[in-house]
């Protein structure tokens, strides 16, 4: 899907407050950007930022990292903050490869990967944010008993995720293979806004809880 790029989108988000300008700073110190020592969730890949506000206002004992790395989706986000203020949410505009570069170690309790995309050419499986390449940069950031949650309508993509899981030393503790009839895992689920729109033309929602094996 083509972004449309929108005029001064970058020099907004630049001087916004809510947004973390040089990130790498802030590694191993993200309690001192949000004056508190509460767990650090991070949703990579956060679009506008629908889900990760939703969960701040649900959980205001913690405080959620969103990354994204196109400004014109980055913007949206902001724009949400500005109407309604959350001091347990800040924004970062980046490439996710760099995540160990702005987490240090065993920083974050909670990732979250929404609807990602899906890069549907063997060749660029290294850059779907559950290939084996993305768990052992996430394996740096996560503390010991951190949980990697993932949501997609794109079967093939959340088989690829589940293969990937066990060769990359990490495990699942759940499973649905369609979210929505599942009493069990959709206890206190936050939809971001593909999942309520795939849902709504009848799509099965995909979900996984993984975590590191146990050493």
């Amino acid at each position: 899907m083509r972004l449309r790029n929108i005029t001064g989108a970058r020099d907004i988000i630049g001087g916004s407050e809510f947004v973390i300008h040089e990130p790498e700073k802030q590694k191993g110190n993200w309690a001192a950007v949000f004056g508190n020592n509460n767990p650090v969730h991070i949703e990579v890949g956060m679009g506008k930022g629908r889900f990760i506000m939703d969960m701040a206002k649900a959980h205001p004992d913690i405080n959620y990292v969103g990354i994204e790395k196109y400004s014109s989706v980055l913007l949206r986000a902001v724009q949400k903050m500005e109407q309604e203020p959350f001091p347990n949410v800040r924004f970062v505009r980046m490439e996710a490869e760099a995540i160990a570069e702005v987490f240090g170690f065993e920083e974050a309790g909670r990732i979250y990967l929404n609807f990602s995309d899906p890069w549907p050419k063997d060749r660029h499986a290294k850059r779907r944010l559950m290939s084996k390449e993305f768990l052992a940069r996430y394996d740096r950031i996560l503390e010991r008993d951190g949980s990697l949650e993932f949501k997609t309508d794109n079967k093939d993509l959340f088989m690829f995720a589940l293969a990937e899981l066990e060769p990359a030393g990490w495990r699942a503790e759940a499973v649905s293979y369609d979210l929505h009839h599942d009493r069990e895992m959709m206890r206190g689920n936050i939809m971001t806004e593909y999942e309520e729109r795939f849902s709504s033309m009848g799509n099965v929602i995909y979900k996984y809880v993984a975590q590191r094996q146990k050493k």
